[in-house]
């Protein structure tokens, strides 16, 4: 606690003399330590001055000597401690503001959230056109995805994480963006103006078809890697854009230079932002996939379609680019502690053992799997059912065009109701929301695939076959398990850490990073793949898929309900122990005339706070 002066450099204390609650030093004290005249001794009727001695042996009120031989007396009062000085007189100006924000924060926020849409913008043109490409091609279909995720797009993940590692070491952050975006945006560019113009020349589909005839059909998955491997490297160049450009090229920049208070006031606008890109990319798709309506017959309307697009992505690749440019020329970086943070780097086996021996953990890491496997499950079987139902690719493209603008209005808005739920139902129904949803769909989804030669003359009464009706079920299903994540999964998951102590978060995060993430996305794509090679096809191995789905799923809801009771617990202790630190806090209570000797302590020798 520290003294304010207010006169000739004395310390003075507020003090309110018809109060119980603050705590005057009576004058006595000052008289006893700077020999002042005994005409300031305050009266003390019910005895204060015999806690004087101990009063005393606490008490250091100024080394100002002037104090000594003081004729006159001077007020003392208790001050709230503070840790600034105040200034003098020298008026320190206003920051520039434009509508209640400072300039220097919106010559940052600003280009950072064109960059954020410009980046999922292209990130939902190319997730529609990937799954258009390998889903529809000759030769090819939804079988192929499994495959593909595991063998092809799982081991280019992992190299380009190792030279991104290398080329940050030799590189500056300015040279290392441009090094890694820049290839994406050739690749994307050369695909719709060459490759796909000239697949039928580069494709072996010869050699693929020999290999299909000796294996069988059950290799049909497999062997389309090889057939269309251009429009396979495209799928993974895809979702590498996700991964890559989202999370480490964009996240690692506004990161660097924005604050903290400003990530907590502008970051929640970006994730809302991203769902309005999602809503007007989902449109162009869709414009651009109609096309082909307008163009006369024997024109390849896909591969026109895909050159509009792809000149779309390369146009917004190099606004992302001068959008990075314009912020590290014009704009100031904040300054940042040279202290690394230190992070466990644990190997599989170590984040194995750590994920059994604590349930907490456990229970959280079961989720992400869950989801991961869950979603997985649908969506492959979901989009073999869409190629049935458009087997053009500007046709399934269209549909995926709805699709997106659907899924970004449906975040959009479960985004806003979100804080509503957290704050009506708490953490444990917000976290059994997403596989509830999941499970509901699902069922709807694997029942009319099963089911729905009897449910036909039904569902005819309402102009749709039982395909297209699986259709819409499976693409209801994605929409709403995906905005679920968004809203309310990925939330509970980072919430689930907080209550836990700094050792067990940092060590459950890191082992959920090394083992649960890849599981989850493996997983599905590794039992698909099981399937496929027991029973022949997806088609034949769909009973089995959706009794997979429902174990998954009733797991996952026993994890969220476990790991409910564990985190409601955690956050009763922490609530807890903060009452008993504020109960512990003692507060001396002494009447300013000295009628009254009552303290809030325990103890009458409790230390009373100490200037100097």
């Amino acid at each position: 606690m520290e003294a304010v002066l207010k006169t000739k450099g004395l310390l003075s204390f507020p003090s309110n003399p018809n109060s119980k609650s603050f705590f005057n030093p009576p004058k006595l004290a000052l008289r006893n330590r700077f020999n002042l005249p005994n005409s300031l001794k305050p009266k003390s009727p019910n005895g204060f001055s015999s806690n004087l001695d101990g009063f005393k042996k606490n008490r250091i009120f100024t080394t100002n000597p002037s104090l000594i031989g003081v004729k006159k007396a001077t007020k003392f009062h208790l001050c709230k401690a503070s840790a600034a000085v105040v200034p003098g007189g020298d008026d320190v100006p206003e920051p520039e503001k434009f509508m209640g924000v400072e300039v220097v924060t919106l010559k940052k926020i600003v280009p950072l959230g064109l960059m954020f849409f410009c980046i999922l913008f292209n990130y939902t043109i190319l997730r529609d056109t990937k799954d258009v490409l390998v889903v529809t091609a000759p030769g090819s279909s939804a079988e192929i995805i499994p495959f593909l995720k595991t063998w092809v797009n799982l081991p280019m993940a992992i190299g380009f994480m190792l030279l991104y590692t290398k080329l940050s070491n030799v590189l500056s952050k300015k040279a290392l963006f441009y090094t890694v975006i820049l290839p994406f945006i050739g690749f994307f560019g050369a695909f719709g103006f060459v490759f796909y113009p000239l697949n039928n020349l580069i494709h072996p589909i010869a050699l693929a078809d020999r290999l299909l005839e000796f294996l069988g059909p059950r290799f049909l998955g497999p062997l389309a890697i090889l057939r269309i491997w251009s429009f396979c490297l495209f799928y993974v160049m895809a979702e590498l854009w996700g991964s890559v450009v989202v999370s480490v090229l964009f996240w690692g920049f506004a990161n660097q230079i924005t604050t903290v208070d400003e990530a907590k006031k502008f970051y929640p606008l970006f994730g809302l932002g991203a769902n309005v890109a999602l809503i007007f990319s989902g449109r162009t798709v869709k414009y651009f996939s109609n096309m082909r309506k307008h163009l006369g017959p024997g024109v390849d309307g896909w591969a026109i379609s895909l050159k509009y697009m792809m000149g779309i992505v390369v146009l917004m690749g190099f606004a992302i680019c001068g959008l990075y440019w314009w912020v590290n020329t014009y704009v100031p970086l904040p300054a940042r502690s040279k202290k690394k943070k230190e992070k466990p780097n644990m190997t599989t086996m170590e984040s194995l053992k750590f994920l059994a021996s604590s349930p907490y953990i456990r229970d959280l890491a079961t989720l992400v799997v869950a989801y991961g496997i869950s979603i997985n499950l649908v969506e492959v079987t979901w989009k073999s059912k869409l190629k049935a139902q458009f087997p053009s690719p500007n046709e399934y493209s269209s549909f995926m065009g709805d699709f997106s603008t659907a899924t970004g209005i449906t975040t959009f808005t479960m985004m806003l109701l979100s804080q509503w739920i957290f704050n009506k139902y708490g953490w444990g129904v917000a976290a059994k929301i997403t596989p509830t949803v999941l499970l509901l769909t699902g069922i709807g989804f694997f029942s009319l695939i099963l089911f729905g030669d009897p449910l036909g003359p039904g569902l005819m009464t309402f102009g749709i076959t039982p395909l297209l009706a699986a259709v819409y079920v499976g693409a209801m299903q994605n929409i709403f398990s995906k905005s679920a994540k968004y809203s309310l999964f990925d939330p509970c998951k980072e919430m689930a850490y907080i209550p836990l102590d700094e050792d067990t978060k940092v060590k459950g995060k890191a082992a959920i990073d090394v083992v649960c993430n890849p599981l989850g996305k493996s997983g599905g794509a590794l039992i698909q793949q099981f399937m496929i090679l027991t029973f022949g096809s997806l088609a034949n191995s769909t009973p089995y898929l959706g009794g997979i789905l429902l174990v998954i799923v009733l797991a996952w809801l026993g994890a969220a309900r476990s790991l409910d009771k564990q985190f409601t617990a955690l956050r009763r202790e922490e609530e807890l122990e903060k009452e008993m630190e504020r109960a512990a806090v003692k507060i001396p209570v002494v009447s300013a005339d000295g009628d009254d000797n009552q303290s809030l302590g325990s103890s009458p020798e409790t230390s009373f706070p100490r200037n100097s």
